[in-house]
């Protein structure tokens, strides 16, 4: 058997955690480029919904890399790294923070996302884009027909 390579999945979600774009990497890849060529890939996602705003961790950091999100019409909240002076929205953090580990939970939790059982990269790749369109399709129904809960995969869970 072969050395066993890290992935890292990057998401693009909407608040209610309906992926919008995503990536699958290296565990190396830098995060900021990742995000830029996720956002590059689909130029109307952006141009139809101007002045939209990203929440990210303090690894989104970088003058360039933020003058190329405005350049897009995009606005960063993230938490201060070291050093640096507070940013603007960081009383907001805290609870949006907490949306975010959620999606990441239902991925992990109700998809079993680290457990995908792929051997080969493109069988990772299949196993991980098929949780996630089941988690958008889960999102989509739960939204069309009213669900209090949009994130919520137990009816489908049998």
């Amino acid at each position: 058997m072969g050395p066993i390579r890290v992935l890292r999945l990057h998401l693009v979600c909407t608040l209610s955690g309906l992926p919008v774009a995503f990536a699958l990497t290296g565990a190396k890849a830098d995060e900021r480029t990742t995000l830029l060529g996720m956002l590059a890939e689909d130029p109307p996602q952006l141009a139809q919904r101007p002045g939209q705003t990203l929440i990210a961790d303090k690894n989104f950091y970088g003058r360039d890399f933020e003058r190329a999100l405005a350049w897009a019409g995009l606005s960063l909240l993230r938490p201060a790294r070291k050093g640096e002076r507070p940013r603007a929205g960081a009383a907001l953090l805290r609870p949006l923070r907490q949306v975010i580990e959620s999606i990441n939970q239902t991925f992990k939790g109700q998809l079993d996302l680290e457990r995908h059982g792929g051997r080969t990269p493109g069988g990772v790749m299949v196993r991980v884009l098929q949780r996630i369109l089941a988690l958008t399709a889960a999102i989509w129904h739960n939204d069309r027909t009213g669900q209090p809960v949009l994130r919520s995969l137990t009816a489908y869970d049998h």
